[in-house]
């Protein structure tokens, strides 16, 4: 991601507060948010196009710089965010603020790389998890971790402790937890297959009974 997409502009928020401001802050086309991380957490109003238009790059692992008017830059990341989906608009927004020499604790996205060796004999990469939960210092924090699973034939997996990540980053995962397997798909009988079947022993049901 460019560093223009890694920064956001912000002004403090001090006064209007409560429901009825924020509803007045999203007419008036800006974001109510909390910056967490620090003694006190800090109320600012975020520019509500610049966020949408930057949202799609950001995650639990992208530093933002957070550029708040007569305050200095903060290092953030978005922990989370209220976004009202028929609207199409992001409502509130958490920040966490993190420190230059103090890990952070986060969680990363995975990305699979390459063709397993499987798929060309029929098997399907499945992908079980997503993202892990990893703690390192600020500078290192990556934005994804990629894994490679061009190797894998039909009935392997890759696990977590198979992860390559940098020096200086701990998961914090179960080491033998699944991240991806290759498996054949299993075929099922078709519904009018099964019924066809069932025909024959229910009629010679009803036979017997008739018979009794």
């Amino acid at each position: 991601m460019s560093n223009e997409k890694k920064a956001l502009s912000a002004k403090l928020r001090t006064a209007d507060f409560g429901s009825a401001g924020s509803r007045r802050l999203l007419r008036g086309g800006e974001i109510p948010a909390v910056v967490y991380g620090k003694s006190e957490p800090m109320h600012v109003v975020v520019n509500a196009h610049e966020f949408m238009m930057k949202k799609s790059g950001f995650s639990e692992s992208t530093l933002i710089t957070l550029s708040v008017a007569g305050e200095k830059d903060h290092m953030v990341f978005v922990k989370s965010y209220q976004e009202d989906l028929l609207r199409g608009c992001v409502r509130h927004i958490d920040f966490f603020e993190v420190t230059a020499g103090h890990t952070v604790r986060t969680h990363v996205r995975i990305e699979l790389e390459g063709t397993p060796v499987g798929c060309r004999q029929g098997g399907v990469l499945d992908q079980v998890i997503h993202e892990v939960e990893i703690e390192c210092l600020p500078k290192d924090l990556p934005e994804v971790i990629k894994a490679d699973v061009s190797a894998l034939d039909v009935n392997e997996s890759l696990r977590v402790d198979q992860l390559q990540v940098p020096a200086g980053i701990k998961i914090h995962e179960d080491p033998e937890a699944t991240i991806a397997s290759v498996k054949f798909v299993k075929e099922e009988a078709p519904a009018e297959t099964a019924a066809d079947e069932a025909a024959p022993e229910a009629a010679a049901a009803d036979t017997a009974d008739a018979a009794k």
